[in-house]
């Protein structure tokens, strides 16, 4: 059976991100109260060079002055390029920033590197780092370092 020219043009259409993707609940409400307290945000990711076009098609784009993501820089966390990329894009020092990551030992590895951290353990906090179960709990921290 040959494609037929609709078939191959439904193939090749774009899907919006927000068809296949979604955030969690606590996403927009904590980037929003986080927006409106002044925090400036960056996103540190091991991810694909699209990703801010996704953040777009979610509507959280606005939120993110910078991404350091990996497939763009050539390399993966914990490698220190990668949260400097992101201190670095915002004009401020590692201390003057907090890292928030679902997994601990990149959390520790930010710590490391002079970088508040929080290991986001949705299920139940974790031992031996910092962490919180909610985003929203983020709002409750003071951001002046």
């Amino acid at each position: 059976m040959d494609a037929t020219p609709e078939l191959l043009a439904d193939l090749r259409r774009d899907v919006p991100p927000s068809t296949f993707l979604e955030t969690y609940p606590d996403v927009e409400e904590t980037l929003e109260g986080l927006n409106r307290r002044g925090v400036r945000m960056a996103v540190v990711s091991d991810a694909w060079p699209n990703l801010p076009d996704l953040h777009a098609g979610l509507g959280i784009s606005h939120f993110f002055e910078a991404y350091a993501i990996s497939a763009v820089l050539g390399c993966n966390k914990p490698d220190p390029r990668m949260y400097h990329h992101a201190s670095t894009a915002l004009g401020l020092a590692p201390a003057q920033c907090l890292f928030v990551d679902d997994d601990p030992g990149l959390v520790t590895a930010a710590i490391r590197l002079g970088y508040a951290g929080r290991a986001l353990c949705r299920d139940s906090a974790v031992s031996g780092v910092p962490s919180i179960t909610s985003l929203t709990q983020l709002l409750d921290l003071s951001f002046e370092y």
